[in-house]
């Protein structure tokens, strides 16, 4: 089996608009499901967290090795023979300028691989929680790639502060992605979508576009000894596949407008997909 590069998967998706993992590079079986097959693909994945920790004091990270530490979540679910497929980017790569990138969440796996297939198409800042920023040596390394923190304490202050520090790194020529659910769900619900992104959208001047994700392979953990202290790492279950597809750039316009645009559209191609929505 050959391992697909870094460089491979960007250039699929910055001359096609997307990505789908080739025969050669992907396990001819898919893995059984068990403890040894989550504890492969957990570690595969999650090592970018403790890698990133030890590069940054040594000055060795920057957006290509963190990219090449985040693209583990294609190569991993690759080598237990899942399939990664990335569509529809083809109206994002008309557009030149910084957009608004709007995602459901579904679990930890989608918070590493939209990295590296977003940056392939210019610099990038996102929102994470903030506990992320107060583990030794990883809020640092986090910050220096781009993380805006929010507490999820007070949600007037996270407005706030998205609002202000998005802004100035849209104006500054990132794009900036934002989960508008605010935590992992596995119903995309209209009474659970925030405004927040296109909010956001309207006041920095830029577009939306939206994505969606089919992460459900690892979903979050809840029952079980282990579910506080490895809940975001629950069993992995390979007969699914690994999907992102992104949707139209929503022009620049009323923040509701964006908004209802973006929920319509993620909405729709979810249901395509057979994920439980609720309108």
């Amino acid at each position: 089996m050959r391992r697909t590069t870094l460089s491979e998967f960007q250039r699929s998706i910055r001359e096609t608009g997307g990505y789908r993992t080739a025969d050669e590079c992907r396990a001819p079986k898919r893995a059984a499901c068990g403890a040894w097959t989550t504890l492969r693909y957990t570690w595969g994945v999650a090592r970018v967290f403790p890698n990133c920790a030890w590069m940054e004091p040594l000055g060795k990270l920057t957006s290509e090795s963190w990219a090449e530490l985040c693209f583990s979540s294609v190569t991993v679910p690759e080598a237990l023979g899942m399939n990664v497929i990335v569509e529809g980017f083809q109206d994002r790569l008309k557009y030149s300028g910084p957009v608004m990138y709007l995602s459901n969440h579904m679990s930890m796996t989608e918070t590493i691989l939209l990295p590296p297939a977003l940056l392939a198409m210019g610099p990038l800042s996102y929102v994470a929680k903030a506990s992320l920023a107060h583990l030794p040596f990883l809020g640092k390394a986090a910050a220096h790639m781009g993380m805006v923190p929010i507490s999820r304490q007070s949600p007037r202050q996270d407005l706030i502060d998205i609002l202000r520090i998005g802004t100035e790194r849209i104006q500054g020529g990132d794009s900036f992605l934002i989960y508008p659910q605010g935590t992992r769900m596995n119903v995309f619900s209209r009474a659970k979508y925030s405004s927040i992104g296109a909010k956001l959208a309207e006041r920095a001047g830029c577009p939306i576009v939206p994505i969606v994700v089919d992460t459900r392979a690892q979903p979050t953990r809840k029952t079980g000894l282990f579910r506080k202290m490895l809940k975001d790492f629950g069993p992995v279950d390979t007969s699914y596949d690994i999907r992102v597809a992104a949707g139209p750039v929503i022009p620049l316009g009323k923040s509701k407008e964006m908004h209802e645009a973006a929920f319509d559209w993620m909405a729709t191609k979810l249901e395509e997909w057979h994920l439980p929505v609720e309108r």
